[in-house]
């Protein structure tokens, strides 16, 4: 069985990727960075890498419960720290009492500067604050280029990981058995809600799956894979632990508002 058979044919590019990475620091014995990768993909770079004596993946996005995380592969003599994965944070000031700011607009933003989603981590909203991570190598660049959300005047300022705000981890993690790993199936077991209505949410593109619009009712989803569904909020599929006796996959997810 080849490696690719484990993963979708729109990853495999990502897979060819991460065992160049892997190859170089073998090859060269010193430690590759990589820009920040989401849920799935860091899945699939802990799978490829594994607990190999040659090399290790570290992940970091600059606070423990961060979603999104640069990855250092780097070999076995190396002892990584966190100024390695070259991130830099900011808070956003902007006039709380006249201005109100979505995730959707300060990413819009972001992504209006002319960089990759790549090079931007976590956003994080809690109250009236707002915060940033980026890759250390564009931090100057954003923070000349980024002066206003929408029509909200903004200034940043750098701060340390720190001072990053506590945002409560509140996943709901379950478990589940399901007939299998579609699409429409897991949102259906996710939510508590019928395939049917599963299916027209998934059909009207109301279904994202690691941030893409997913429009087919039998996508077959992965560990790692984050699904949001507009109305319902996020899911998680954590784990795939095997068959049951009656040939259902038992699954360990998580879901939250």
């Amino acid at each position: 069985m080849s490696i690719y058979d484990h993963y979708r044919k729109e990853e495999h590019v990502f897979v060819d990727q991460v065992i160049n990475w892997k190859d170089q620091v073998i090859e060269r014995y010193s430690p590759k960075l990589t820009d920040f990768l989401d849920l799935r993909e860091q899945k699939i770079m802990s799978t490829i890498i594994g607990n190999q004596s040659e090399c290790i993946a570290a992940f970091f996005g600059g606070r423990e419960n961060s979603e999104r995380k640069r990855a250092l592969i780097y070999p076995n003599y190396y002892s990584p720290m966190d100024e390695d994965f070259s991130l830099a944070a900011f808070n956003l000031s902007y006039a709380v009492k006249f201005h109100s700011l979505s995730h959707r607009q300060v990413l819009g933003t972001l992504m209006s500067l002319g960089m990759t989603r790549a090079k931007f981590g976590d956003i994080l909203l809690k109250d009236d604050v707002i915060q940033i991570i980026v890759a250390e190598e564009i931090a100057v660049f954003v923070q000349n280029n980024l002066n206003s959300i929408g029509k909200s005047p903004i200034k940043l300022e750098r701060i340390t990981f720190n001072e990053l705000v506590e945002i409560e981890d509140d996943w709901q993690s379950r478990h589940g058995t399901i007939s299998s790993l579609r699409l429409d199936v897991l949102i259906s077991e996710f939510y508590h809600i019928s395939r049917q209505k599963a299916q027209a949410l998934i059909k009207a593109e109301h279904v994202k799956v690691n941030q893409k619009i997913i429009d087919s009712t039998s996508f077959i989803c992965g560990e790692g894979d984050l699904l949001s569904v507009k109305g319902f909020g996020r899911g998680m599929l954590l784990s795939i632990d095997g068959m049951s006796k009656k040939e259902k996959w038992r699954i360990q997810y998580g879901v939250k508002k």
